[in-house]
């Protein structure tokens, strides 16, 4: 059974050419997206989105370009996957619905998102709230020696096309499990349900996901900067 947030409509939105996204909308009021880590979709805001439609607002929580049940296009260069196109990607969404300028909030790879559409699109984000990640140069500069270890598979996916893929794919739910029994303080925060759509939709997804952290490791670290937009 498809796993859905309790009282939101779903939509496909076209966001780029052959690319669109799965969106969950819910609510009404002043806007605010959600933006989804790894290796999680737009669930992982389920508990979050109904409060936040309860409180008064629109809530809008796609699935990032290459996750879930949005599209996954082959990575034909470096920007199929820069930050700076998946801000974009949201930007879009946002406007679909109507929304000039929103409220925007991410988490782990989500929140790399946002912090660039701040960057690249600060007229359109009214608020931004970033969690559970670094910005990317600074990502990079924290990580030394055995203590870089917590951060193998940042190194893994940073690799040319071909080996990390075939690693991955080959022990697919061994390697996304990790992530989710090893960040998870309270094994029951992630219903069996959920877990296992997590792990789907994971698994369905092994290029596009590596594509998105190999692109963390090339064409973000080009475009910068450290500073925050606000």
């Amino acid at each position: 059974m498809t796993q859905t947030i309790p009282g939101f409509y779903y939509h496909r939105v076209t966001v780029a050419d052959g690319v669109a996204l799965n969106v969950a909308v819910g609510g009404s009021g002043p806007p605010i997206a959600l933006l989804h880590g790894f290796p999680q979709t737009h669930l992982m805001w389920r508990h979050v989105a109904v409060e936040l439609v309860t409180s008064g607002h629109t809530v809008l929580a796609p699935d990032l370009r290459g996750y879930g049940a949005s599209d996954k296009p082959v990575e034909a260069g470096p920007d199929t996957y820069s930050k700076r196109t998946m801000a974009a990607d949201i930007i879009a969404v946002a406007k679909a619905f109507g929304h000039d300028r929103f409220a925007l909030a991410g988490h782990d790879r989500g929140a790399l998102v946002a912090f660039r559409a701040g960057l690249d699109h600060p007229e359109a984000i009214s608020h931004l709230a970033c969690l559970d990640v670094l910005p990317t140069l600074d990502m990079w500069d924290v990580l030394h020696g055995a203590s870089a270890a917590v951060g193998f598979h940042l190194y893994l996916m940073a690799q040319p096309p071909g080996l990390p893929e075939q690693l991955i794919s080959a022990s697919a739910e061994a390697f996304f499990s990790f992530f989710l029994d090893q960040w998870t303080k309270d094994p029951s925060a992630i219903p069996e349900p959920v877990r296992a759509a997590y792990l789907q939709a994971s698994r369905e997804a092994v290029p596009s996901i590596v594509a998105d952290y190999r692109a963390s490791a090339t064409v973000d670290v080009e475009h910068g900067p450290r500073q925050s937009p606000f």
